[in-house]
């Protein structure tokens, strides 16, 4: 059982890892001389990255902008507690009761990343043809797959210490 926890917990502090790195990074959206994140855009200009603001206008909108910024901080937020509560919950919780708090605060990282990853999906760069999705992009992805598996092993875990 403790190879299991152990494992778990793994798990859960990669899951945060790659938040973190989705949220915080700077390669959602990239061509040969932009980078862009959610945050701020990096154009390549005479051999020198210079960061600049987003841009604004229809074809970037501030306000679903705005829902993908706090949805991947709210998941790396959820995530993070759900870590500090599994640590807690082995020590004070009942068989039985144990990792149900964790899994629900993995279930609610998921959810936050899956709907920050889905608005830039379905709301930013579509007309734009030279560019590609990048690494942040996809490890927000890779983070909402992950922390769907945790949230279920939780929840699954709890029923096997009953």
């Amino acid at each position: 059982m403790l190879i299991l926890l152990a494992g778990i917990f793994g798990i859960h502090i990669i899951g945060i890892i790659i938040l973190l790195v989705a949220t915080i990074d700077n390669a959602w959206w990239m061509t040969d001389v932009i980078s862009t994140d959610v945050w701020a855009r990096w154009i390549q200009t005479s051999g020198v990255w210079n960061l600049t603001d987003l841009p604004t206008g229809s074809h970037y909108p501030q306000d679903y902008l705005q829902a993908v910024q706090a949805s991947s901080v709210l998941a790396c937020i959820f995530s993070i507690i759900g870590i500090f509560v599994f640590v807690a919950q082995l020590f004070t919780l009942e068989k039985g009761q144990r990792f149900t708090i964790s899994g629900a605060f993995q279930l609610l990282a998921c959810l936050c990343i899956m709907i920050a990853a889905a608005i830039y999906t379905d709301r930013f760069h579509l007309d734009e043809q030279n560019g590609w999705y990048g690494h942040c992009f996809i490890l927000a992805w890779i983070a909402f797959a992950l922390t769907f598996i945790s949230s279920i092993i939780y929840f699954v875990l709890r029923k096997k210490t009953a």
